[in-house]
């Protein structure tokens, strides 16, 4: 009961950390868009900006979550982006938008993305490292949809008829109303993380400080020396790409199937559905069969699906068509991320070592953040319509044949380097 909780605790704050920065946009790109008056290219930038900050912040994270406790951290992180909801509330202009989202980078990176990792290593022990990240992501994919589809219908009970006949006013006011319910949610899941997470201090002997800062220096270094740290880090960046695109689906549902705001928005909540039930399908599966396996599974069905997109025939077309594509991209993007920090594991990284090796990987793992929002705001804005979402599909099964490249290499560097 007591270990249940506490990946509850992890998975619950594992995703809200993450609702107003990400999830709120991913919802509702296009209602955000019109109620705050900015172009694709403006909200990219925005996220950049969350990027540029994470990417110093990852490196810093990684020695951070290898010295102190996990509770405190990840509490501490929690409470601060809750409290930038409150900013985001007001419908800041572009500039404050910007530093919000820098912000962000900072409170959702240096204080918890580095430590949320560590705790669920150390949850899963030496034989389940697969299930317990494919947990984690399924429960926060789970998470996630629930709390996307309470918004959706928040958002349409707010407003006072149709969506399409909303007045601008009305839609501003229903969107408000959803980032309250975002911000809320936040803020609770930070009391719960400080009530059911433990508090300890990993790294050092009997908790000492000096030993933990050693420690954790010398993960970095160790980190930095392994080929594997460095495949598992191409792994994550085209992985991870995928993901940003994400954002993309419900802005695709309303230029190539004509859906209204609710509806379009209902395209993005299935996605992450379908998160819940391949992350946790693949953890299983990676423990049975190795996490890189499944990796190399996952781009192929990316790439598939992305080409698909990519090409164009199946617009004109049965909406279905087009929403089956989006699940099956859906589910080799959402496979990666249930298992691709499983891979720490498997490349024989020392269990001291992982919030330096987590850190080490996400600088480069994560430059989607830096420069997946501005590079669809470009391809979106500059051909309108179908053509854009075309073009950014294509770049995500570009950098689907890199990661897969990547997972055959890894998977051949750790057999060699490991003793049978």
């Amino acid at each position: 009961m007591r270990r249940g909780l506490i990946l509850l605790a992890l998975i619950a704050a594992g995703e809200a950390v993450f609702f107003l920065p990400f999830v709120l946009a991913r919802v509702f790109r296009p209602t955000l868009l019109d109620v705050f008056g900015i172009t694709n290219l403006e909200l990219g930038t925005a996220f950049s900006l969350y990027g540029v900050v994470a990417m110093v912040a990852y490196f810093a994270g990684g020695p951070l979550a290898d010295r102190f406790s996990a509770r405190r951290l990840m509490a501490l992180a929690l409470l601060a982006t809750g409290l930038g909801g409150i900013v985001l509330a007001g419908f800041p202009p572009p500039r404050t938008m910007n530093m919000l989202w820098a912000f962000w980078g900072m409170t959702t990176v240096l204080l918890f993305w580095a430590a949320m990792i560590r705790a669920t290593r150390e949850w899963g022990g030496q034989s389940k490292q697969g299930r317990a990240y494919g947990l984690l992501d399924g429960g926060r994919g789970l998470l996630a949809a629930l709390v996307a589809s309470i918004s959706v219908a928040v958002f349409a009970a707010l407003l006072p008829g149709e969506a399409s006949s909303a007045t601008p006013e009305e839609r501003a006011a229903a969107f408000r109303g959803v980032i309250w319910v975002f911000t809320g949610i936040t803020l609770g899941i930070a009391v719960l993380v400080w009530i059911l997470v433990p508090d300890s201090t990993p790294g050092g002997e009997a908790g000492d400080p000096e030993s933990s800062q050693k420690l954790s220096l010398s993960g970095v270094k160790a980190a930095c020396r392994m080929p594997a740290v460095w495949l598992q880090a191409i792994i994550v960046v085209c992985a991870y790409t995928g993901y940003k695109a994400t954002d993309d689906f419900s802005l695709l549902s309303r230029d190539a199937l004509g859906f209204d705001d609710v509806q379009a928005s209902g395209i993005g909540t299935l996605a992450f559905w379908i998160r819940a039930a391949a992350a946790i399908a693949a953890g299983y599966l990676g423990d049975r069969i190795d996490a890189s396996r499944v990796i190399v599974w996952g781009f192929a069905i990316l790439i598939g699906g992305c080409l698909l997109i990519a090409s164009g025939v199946l617009v004109p077309g049965p909406a279905w068509m087009l929403i089956a594509t989006i699940v099956t991209a859906s589910v080799g993007i959402y496979a990666l991320r249930g298992v691709y920090f499983a891979l720490l594991a498997e490349g024989a990284v020392p269990l001291a070592y992982t919030g330096s090796a987590a850190g080490v990987v996400s600088v480069l793992g994560f430059t989607p953040d830096v420069f997946m929002g501005p590079l669809m705001g470009v391809l979106l804005d500059n051909s309108p319509g179908l053509p854009g979402h075309q073009h950014v599909f294509a770049a995500v099964a570009g950098f689907g044949a890199i990661g897969l490249l990547a997972a055959l290499i890894f998977r051949r560097v750790t057999r060699v380097s490991t003793p049978a």
